[in-house]
């Protein structure tokens, strides 16, 4: 990445950022949304899944950190598909910045609704119970990684948001796929409970590798193989829909 656009991606990512302290409740979903998980799995399913609560809260959180930042991808895609109807990307066409800025400019601004969701997550369950089985530095990369993946897949609702004709529709189809891909895993039980063709569907889900990684780097667990694939699945969402986003928006705009 130039210098160049590097600085340009972050000062219209400041602009993202003043958008977001003007309208606060755009950090609904990465605040209250995972406290409401937390709190209706932990005391609904809690006792009959792990027969206490605060053993389920030690495998529930980090798995909801994952599903959190999974969901908080959409927004990027839908206000990229608003900002692009409403002509402000025209205005950044006509400006002497690199293309790919504005695009990698509202995805580093959304990385802080990342770091926010992580933040209250981890306060809010160590309020109830949850703490650390690791060690700072293991806790401390369990949160990056979650935010690598989190990068990577957040170029998917970037693609959506430049290619779609309403933001609606940007935000209709990324829940679709995100259903699947965060309940579809074992982030609320164990994958050797559900039935056999489920868990077909848990064993090759990405984002079961990225609850597993986090799991073991937050509380302890076997960490390498799921790291591995955390990493290789980052990678290669990036090394695809980071070029496709790009072409698309030129094209676009």
């Amino acid at each position: 990445m130039s210098t160049r656009l590097l600085s340009h991606s972050l000062t219209l990512g400041r602009r993202s950022l003043v958008k977001m302290l003007r309208t606060p409740e755009q950090l609904v979903d990465v605040t209250m949304q995972p406290i409401i998980f937390v709190v209706m799995f932990v005391y609904l399913l809690g006792g009959a899944v792990s027969g206490s609560t605060s053993e389920y809260l030690t495998f529930l959180l980090p798995a909801i950190m994952v599903q959190t930042v999974v969901f908080a991808s959409v927004p990027t895609g839908v206000n990229l598909n608003a900002d692009i109807k409403k002509g402000v990307f025209d205005r950044f066409r006509s400006l002497p910045i690199a293309r790919s800025a504005p695009l990698l400019g509202a995805v580093l601004g959304d990385m802080v609704r990342f770091v926010v969701c992580v933040v209250v997550l981890l306060g809010f369950g160590y309020a109830l119970g949850f703490r650390i089985g690791t060690d700072p530095l293991s806790a401390l990369a369990g949160c990056l990684l979650v935010m690598v993946f989190a990068f990577s897949l957040i170029w998917v609702s970037v693609l959506l948001g430049v290619t779609a004709r309403e933001p609606g529709s940007v935000q209709g189809i990324m829940f679709l796929a995100m259903f699947p891909l965060t309940f579809g895993t074992n982030m609320i039980t164990p994958t050797e409970t559900l039935p056999g063709w489920l868990q077909w569907w848990v064993k090759v889900n990405p984002v079961t590798d990225v609850m597993e990684a986090a799991r073991g780097l937050l509380t302890s667990g076997p960490v390498a193989g799921p790291v591995t694939s955390t990493l290789l699945w980052s990678a290669g969402l990036f090394a695809v829909f980071f070029p496709l986003a790009v072409r698309a928006y030129r094209r676009t705009t």
